[in-house]
């Protein structure tokens, strides 16, 4: 294993410890430059030709929301961690800077919602992560249709890692987030449903009240390219650390 593996183990290990804590109050806020806003409107959600838990293809409205442009980082929290009085797995300044801007994995998702509303922010639905990896028109990745193993980090370029978060800006969504494909894999807020799409109402949709596994989207560094597509849905129990798994924030925004 290497150094960011054990390093990763140990923080995972610190996350487990954290599903009884306590909720911090949210007190941070977010630069608006690390936020990208999508505008209310329709967009095709879901895949006919995939498999069948990401069909049918249908019609989604959603009100204008904000989301990050990457995931949350090692950086970001080990910060939370500090912020509620957990010690950080690791005190090696010289680990901490190199890693600083890995996404951060091994989170389970009561952590990774507890993260989000710290900071003000929650977990973006299944249907926003989606409009905003593949915007309107369809797309099967959020740089277009053709698959380039240049724009992502899944097993095709053979990293077998996390990378540091943008690092492929070519491979930006319509909207401009980034890694959104590959890389770490990304807790939404929906628990999981495989027939959900037949009956999910057309704006809006939060998922289904069945409370069972929680979706995964956009696929790791572990993930085929058919598995990194912005349709694709996967699910987690969530119930042990994933070092294949990170999480980005969202919110909802009023407008006139």
């Amino acid at each position: 294993m290497n150094m960011w593996g054990r390093s990763a183990s140990l923080l995972a290990i610190a996350l487990l410890g954290l599903a009884g804590c306590s909720r911090p109050t949210p007190t941070p806020t977010i630069p608006k430059s690390d936020l990208v806003q999508v505008p209310a409107g329709w967009f095709w959600m879901g895949e006919d030709d995939a498999r069948r838990s990401s069909q049918p293809q249908h019609r989604v409205y959603l009100d204008t929301f904000e989301i990050q442009r990457t995931e949350v980082t090692r950086s970001d929290y080990i910060q939370y961690l500090a912020a509620i009085g957990y010690p950080a797995p690791d005190t090696d300044q010289s680990k901490l800077e190199a890693y600083s801007q890995l996404p951060v994995v091994g989170v389970l998702w009561e952590n990774a919602d507890a993260y989000c509303r710290w900071i003000g922010m929650r977990l973006p639905t299944e249907a926003e992560w989606e409009k905003a990896a593949r915007g309107d028109n369809r797309r099967h990745f959020p740089w277009g249709n053709e698959w380039d193993p240049n724009k992502a980090n899944t097993s095709e370029n053979g990293q077998g890692n996390v990378l540091p978060v943008g690092s492929f800006l070519d491979g930006a969504s319509p909207y401009g987030l980034l890694d959104m494909c590959g890389n770490a894999a990304e807790w939404v807020a929906d628990y999981y449903q495989a027939s959900y799409y037949h009956d999910a109402p057309d704006r809006n949709p939060t998922g289904p009240k069945e409370v069972t596994d929680h979706v995964l989207r956009g696929g790791s560094f572990d993930s085929t390219y058919e598995q990194t597509t912005t349709y694709f849905r996967d699910s987690s129990h969530s119930v042990r650390p994933n070092l294949r798994v990170g999480f980005r924030c969202a919110r909802s925004v009023e407008t006139k």
